[in-house]
C-alpha cells in the first residue's frame, strides 16, 4: 500500500458510480488514511485541462461495497484531505416519471433521505452543529453541468428530487408508486449521505444522475420490466464514454474555489 503525506494535491473530486471505475489515464494512485477508516478504494490523482482531479470509485474498483456499507465519511474526508473544494457525483439512478427516460441525465437540486443507520455526520459532539440544507446541491456547479451537457447535445433535465433508498434491494411496486405520486423524479441508493458530508466539509457538490431504468417498470407499458442490477450496469457502461467526455467539459469550468454558500456552511451552525 502507498500512503502519501496529507497535502493539497487536488482541487476537484469525482466519485465514480456503478460501472464507472476509472477516469484518469496518466495518474498516481494511493490510499488515503482518514480518522474514519479507509475509503472505498485508492484515490487516483491526475490532470484534466490543467486542473488537478481526484477520482474515487464509491463502491470500490471491483464494486465490493454495496450502497449501505460504503464508508461515506472516509470517502468525503479523503477528498477534503487532498485539497478538493468541489465534487462531481455521477451515479446510476432510476426514473420515477414517464418523461425521464433511460439514457437521460438529471441534475437534481433536492434529495429525500429514506436510508437508515448510515454514519451521516462528522459532528457527533461535543460541539453541537446544525447545518442548513434547504438547498443541498451547489447552484453554481449545477449550472456548469447543465451547460456542458446541453452543449454536448445530451438530454438533460434541470432540477428534480432524488429519493435515496437504503438498498441493496430495489423498490417494491407500492414504494415506487408512492415515490412517483410524491412528484419525485429520481431514485438512487448513494446520494445520501455523500452529498451532505461534502457540505459538512465545506465542499461544493453537484449530482449527475444517469438514468439507467424505470425503477419497477412504466405503468401502462407491460414491455418495460422492473430494474435489475445487470441492466443498470449495462446502461451505465454503455454511457461511460459520454460521462467521461462530459466530465472533461465540466472540469475546466469549475471555479477555483468552493461556492461561499458551501464553503462557509459552519457560520451560524454552532452553539
Amino acid at each position: 500500500m502507498s500512503f502519501p503525506p496529507p497535502k493539497a494535491i487536488a482541487e476537484i473530486g469525482v466519485f465514480g458510480g456503478s460501472g464507472f471505475y476509472s477516469l484518469l489515464d496518466k495518474s498516481d494512485r494511493f490510499w488515503v488514511e482518514t480518522p474514519y477508516g479507509m475509503p472505498s478504494d485508492q484515490v487516483t490523482v491526475g490532470t484534466i485541462e490543467g486542473r488537478k482531479v481526484a477520482f474515487l470509485p464509491r463502491h470500490g474498483a471491483d464494486h465490493r461495497y454495496p450502497p449501505h456499507t460504503i464508508n461515506y465519511r472516509a470517502n468525503a474526508w479523503a477528498m477534503k484531505a487532498l485539497g478538493v473544494h468541489s465534487v462531481l457525483g455521477p451515479c446510476a439512478s432510476g426514473s420515477l416519471q414517464p418523461d425521464i427516460a433511460p439514457g437521460d441525465f438529471v441534475v437534481c437540486d433536492q434529495f429525500v433521505d429514506r436510508t437508515t443507520g448510515r454514519k451521516d455526520t462528522f459532528y457527533d459532539g461535543p460541539i453541537t452543529t446544525h447545518l442548513a440544507m434547504a438547498d443541498p446541491y451547489c447552484p453554481e456547479l449545477m449550472k456548469i453541468v447543465l451547460k456542458a451537457a446541453t452543449d454536448m447535445g445530451i438530454v438533460v433535465h434541470e432540477g428534480g428530487t432524488v429519493v435515496v433508498i437504503q438498498g441493496p434491494r430495489f423498490s417494491t411496486r407500492a414504494e415506487s408508486r408512492w415515490f412517483t405520486s410524491m412528484g419525485w423524479e429520481v431514485i438512487n441508493m448513494t446520494q445520501y449521505p455523500e452529498c451532505y458530508l461534502a457540505r459538512e466539509l465545506g465542499m461544493s457538490y453537484a449530482m449527475i444522475a444517469l438514468i439507467t431504468d424505470w425503477d419497477v417498470g412504466l405503468e401502462g407499458d407491460p414491455n418495460i420490466k422492473p430494474v435489475t442490477h445487470e441492466e443498470v450496469i449495462k446502461v451505465f457502461q454503455a454511457n461511460n464514454e459520454k460521462i467521461k467526455t462530459l466530465l472533461h467539459k465540466i472540469i475546466p469550468m469549475v471555479p477555483k474555489k468552493a461556492n461561499p454558500m458551501c464553503a462557509d456552511v459552519l457560520k451560524g451552525a454552532r452553539f
